[in-house]
């Protein structure tokens, strides 16, 4: 496929993720919710940027994070040195997470944790838990007791946490699944699983990106026991006020070199990385080479353009939408809108399809793209309203995410695995780059204008979305399990057990051809 017609393909992806919020926002903005025309305007620009930027980031993570994960986990594994290959995923998977976007974008929301601390401590819980899910690979240890075993530890310190820190390590687990990491460590799995030669090593390379959900939540659990708590209470940030056209021009390019600065220090140690690397023990052919630093200029290009477009005008208006909706007689509307937009946020995201028409493609039908796409789109949408009832009740997080998470590691005792397989990865999928820049920002603006705690009621949201897949997707395979039961002479129950595991990172690949 030529470059031109590749990046037609990721601008209309990226357009249909943003599309179906900027015309819920303009919507309610031109017929219910007021809010300053500046405000609109550079909202509509930003979402240009994001657009863009989004699919530059898209096209360069396919150029360069994945090759750049396959070459030094193929490497890594040809040692067939176990300390050093559990060194270096602790270290590439710190490299990597610094560079996430999503990371980046909760980051700056969250007032009452410094960025750069809550980015490292992130990044560190990443790059310990690769380490794990890798030597689980190595090892073949069953994903289902890491994950019981893990998320009991996860409960057990949440319950000793401080408020404002919880919701907050919770979404960190969420936001760091995302379009940067989730290619580059999927990668490193199946590098590793090659090592193993039995017939359940390719299903084994699954249950990465689970795994790598729950180190950031437990660094963060730890951070907030260092630092004994918050000191200030978190608040929305203000949102900038523009008298003119050229105003908002030049709001727009004076971030950009801010947010340059700083891509350039998040893409910076993977980098290095992969050149100190590459110099030592890889040997790169030059046509490759190239390919990979022409997709590291573009992944800084788009980061550069989406952090701009997020801060400047997207997040500042989720932050409005939200205040000013529970600030008039359109208070009841918070709830019903946040979950419509939970509905298409899901039902745009490119990543989604790709991966429900892969899942039907290799079940032979078994199980079909429509059923799946409508268990996500319930439960991203279930996700977004519970997220905003917390706002308006102050609902405890840990009274949903722990039954929740509970009934989910249940049903992976009576669902086919491929479902489980699926719904525990696709959590990733589901927490995509609107969760993060839109609806929680406006979560923050709802809890501020009502007098809330938004570190503790606001922060969760991203949460609830990495979540509620689980359930929907195994309760559909329980179900479809349980209907294949009921008609023996149909293939459907032996295909739910031999079907071949989705990657995540194949579907990013292929969404690149």
């Amino acid at each position: 496929m030529h470059d031109h017609t590749i990046l037609e393909e990721k601008l209309r992806e990226s357009l249909a993720s943003v599309l179906p919020i900027t015309l819920i926002v303009a919507a309610l903005c031109f017929f219910v919710v007021p809010v300053p025309p500046d405000l609109m305007l550079l909202f509509l620009v930003s979402s240009v940027l994001l657009v863009v930027g989004m699919a530059l980031f898209t096209i360069g993570a396919d150029m360069a994070m994945t090759p750049i994960g396959g070459l030094i986990g193929t490497r890594m594994i040809q040692t067939r040195n176990l300390p050093l290959i559990l060194l270096l995923s602790f270290l590439l998977g710190v490299a990597i997470t610094v560079s996430e976007p999503d990371l980046q974008v909760l980051a700056k929301n969250v007032p009452h944790i410094h960025s750069g601390a809550l980015i490292l401590t992130v990044a560190v819980g990443v790059g310990l838990f690769l380490a794990v899910a890798l030597a689980r690979i190595l090892f073949a240890v069953p994903l289902r007791w890491l994950l019981i075993v893990f998320y009991g530890a996860v409960f057990a310190l949440a319950f000793l946490a401080d408020r404002d820190f919880l919701s907050v390590a919770f979404d960190s687990g969420g936001v760091t699944t995302g379009p940067m990491t989730v290619p580059f460590i999927m990668a490193l799995g199946v590098g590793v699983s090659s090592i193993r030669s039995d017939k359940n090593a390719a299903a084994d390379s699954f249950g990465l990106v689970s795994l790598c959900s729950i180190g950031p939540i437990l660094a963060v659990l730890l951070l907030g026991f260092l630092s004994g708590g918050s000191s200030t209470a978190a608040a929305p940030a203000a949102v900038q006020a523009l008298d003119s056209t050229v105003a908002l021009g030049r709001a727009c390019l004076e971030a950009m070199p801010h947010y340059a600065l700083e891509v350039s220090m998040a893409l910076s140690p993977i980098v290095i990385f992969f050149l100190l690397f590459a110099w030592m023990a890889l040997s790169v052919r030059r046509r490759q080479m190239k390919r990979i630093l022409v997709g590291v200029a573009a992944t800084f290009l788009g980061l550069v353009l989406f952090l701009t477009g997020v801060n400047v005008g997207f997040s500042p208006m989720g932050q409005t939408l939200g205040a000013q909706i529970v600030s008039g007689k359109t208070a009841h509307l918070l709830v019903p809108v946040a979950a419509l937009m939970g509905w298409f946020v899901i039902a745009a995201e490119p990543a989604v399809h790709v991966l429900t028409a892969q899942v039907e493609e290799v079940s032979a039908g078994a199980i079909a793209a429509a059923p799946l796409r409508l268990a996500l789109s319930v439960a991203v949408s279930a996700a977004v309203a519970l997220a905003m009832v917390r706002v308006r009740t102050g609902l405890p997080i840990l009274w949903i995410l722990l039954p929740g998470y509970g009934l989910a590691l249940l049903l992976s005792f009576v669902t086919p695995p491929i479902f489980t397989a699926i719904a525990f990865d696709s959590g990733g999928v589901a927490s995509g780059p609107m969760t993060a820049t839109f609806l929680l920002p406006m979560a923050m603006g709802a809890c501020g204008a009502i007098g809330g705690n938004v570190a503790a009621d606001a922060f969760g949201l991203v949460a609830l979305v990495a979540m509620t897949p689980l359930i929907t997707i195994q309760v559909m395979g329980a179900g479809q399990k349980l209907l294949a039961g009921r008609r023996p002479a149909a293939p459907a129950a032996a295909v739910f057990d031999d079907l071949e595991v989705i990657e995540l990172w194949q579907l990013t690949e292929q969404g690149g051809d």
